[in-house]
């Protein structure tokens, strides 16, 4: 396992209440220490701008987390006027997968069919489908296009440059897309509090998060029922040597005073269980959680 790190964004240095800031880093590294991975942590307080981190700076193969890049691109598109939510988009046979995760290709297996760009971003961030993803990623103009993007609001610490089907071809393909703990927080960050998209744009993105499906066991897993939470996971699966490239989960948090906080967790070259790598990033949420509900400012 990598040396624990505790490092400061560049939004703000955490520096109140150390002693209590320490109480939580034990916490988490008491839930790391014992796991046979290599995990990555980030957190931002969005109205008071604490932050904190664990391997901070480390690259992470993002998985289907890059939707939610993808999903800012596509609503930039929308923005401009070269895509609209509410145009049809013709999805061939060709277009959905049948050895992949889609919802979209269960309810549609023979394809040849239109859905709004609205109803295809909703089945690729809140039900994180495959097919849904490549799609979008060839409607906007490809992988550089989201890539550059990115960069274009001041995430730097990020690379996208293939897709899901290619992904599932090779299992070193996902490597190429990468991000680490803080620049997901940033990314998150900046769409949920910059508002760097169009009302409308910002307010479907953010309906379409809180609405996520998938990973009901990671960020929500210990929080209390009804916490709302936008959120975007990501899973390699296991290898055949029992190695599991990634479990995240990223994602905007409500505390019950109305205040949010940005989170990202990073479980990587796992040799855990599934349920146990679920179980690391719900812990540490927890803990997150817990550290805010108890210092309120």
């Amino acid at each position: 396992m990598k040396k624990l790190l505790l490092i400061g964004i560049s939004l703000s240095i955490w520096a109140s209440a150390f002693s209590q800031t320490d109480n939580l880093k034990r916490k988490i590294e008491d839930i790391i220490a014992p796991k046979k991975a290599t995990i990555g942590v980030a957190v931002l307080h969005i109205e008071n701008k604490d932050t904190f981190s664990i391997n901070g700076n480390i690259h992470f193969s993002m998985q289907s987390v890059f939707k939610f890049h993808i999903a800012l691109a596509v609503l930039n598109a929308v923005d401009k006027g070269k895509l609209g939510l509410k145009q049809k988009v013709f999805i061939k046979n060709t277009d959905l997968l049948p050895n992949t995760w889609s919802p979209m290709h269960d309810k549609y297996p023979d394809g040849n069919v239109s859905l709004t760009l609205s109803e295809i971003l909703q089945y690729t961030v809140s039900q994180s489908d495959n097919n849904g993803c490549d799609i979008l990623i060839r409607l906007v103009g490809g992988t550089q296009v989201i890539d550059d993007y990115i960069h274009s609001i001041d995430i730097k610490d990020f690379s996208i440059k293939t897709n899901e089907e290619e992904m599932h071809k090779d299992w070193n393909v996902q490597f190429t897309n990468w991000t680490t703990p803080i620049a997901a927080v940033e990314a998150l960050n900046t769409a949920f509090e910059k508002k760097i998209l169009s009302s409308k744009s910002h307010k479907f993105l953010w309906k379409t998060m809180f609405e996520t499906s998938t990973g009901k066991n990671k960020i929500k897993g210990q929080l209390p029922i009804g916490t709302q939470v936008g959120h975007k996971t990501g899973y390699s699966g296991a290898n055949s040597q029992g190695l599991t490239a990634v479990t995240n989960d990223i994602g905007i948090v409500t505390l019950p005073n109305g205040d949010h906080f940005a989170i990202s967790i990073f479980v990587s070259m796992s040799t855990e269980k599934e349920e146990v790598n679920d179980r690391i990033i719900a812990d540490i949420t927890k803990a997150v959680w817990d550290y805010f509900i108890n210092n309120k400012k």
